[in-house]
């Protein structure tokens, strides 16, 4: 896949925001996009504060933060899109994009995650997620650069972000 068509790829995607509204990948043109699979009730929820530090600390410099709750972890995000955005707003005053509940594997899993799985595989090539708060990088013209495991915590990646920002 060359650069271009994979940067064309990722900008022709859209996701449906927490309030219903369709978002196109387009609107994160020029931005480093950091992609979150989240959870509410999950060992790995206080990334969220982590996430929003990163946000808080690199919005003005061109990052971006896309979190997608999904609740096929142990049911581990059971609430509805609003009941989703009052915990994060409640627990995390998180200000970057929370999105409406998705599927990440399977036959109904979102297109753009299906992409990102394929683009920058697991561990030993393997492109399904494993855990809430797996995490992929995308650098600002929509290549996918990298991906991280849910155990890494949102200030170990500070280092990757600086270089592509």
């Amino acid at each position: 896949m060359t650069t271009n068509h994979q940067n064309q790829r990722f900008y022709q995607f859209s996701a449906k925001d927490h309030s219903g509204e369709e978002v196109s990948m387009e609107h994160f043109k020029d931005k480093v996009v950091l992609i979150v699979n989240t959870a509410s009730a999950c060992g790995f929820t206080p990334q969220y504060e982590g996430l929003q530090k990163l946000y808080t600390d690199y919005k003005d410099r061109g990052l971006a933060i896309l979190a997608f709750p999904c609740n096929q972890f142990k049911q581990q995000e059971k609430g509805s899109d609003s009941e989703i955005k009052n915990f994060c707003d409640l627990n995390f005053n998180i200000s970057f994009n929370l999105f409406s509940k998705i599927e990440v594997n399977g036959e109904q899993a979102h297109p753009l995650y299906n992409y990102l799985k394929q683009t920058a595989p697991g561990i030993l090539g393997t492109t399904g997620i494993k855990w809430n708060f797996t995490k992929f990088l995308v650098n600002k013209n929509g290549d996918v650069i990298k991906r991280f495991a849910p155990i890494t915590k949102p200030e170990a990646l500070v280092a990757d972000i600086e270089k592509l920002l």
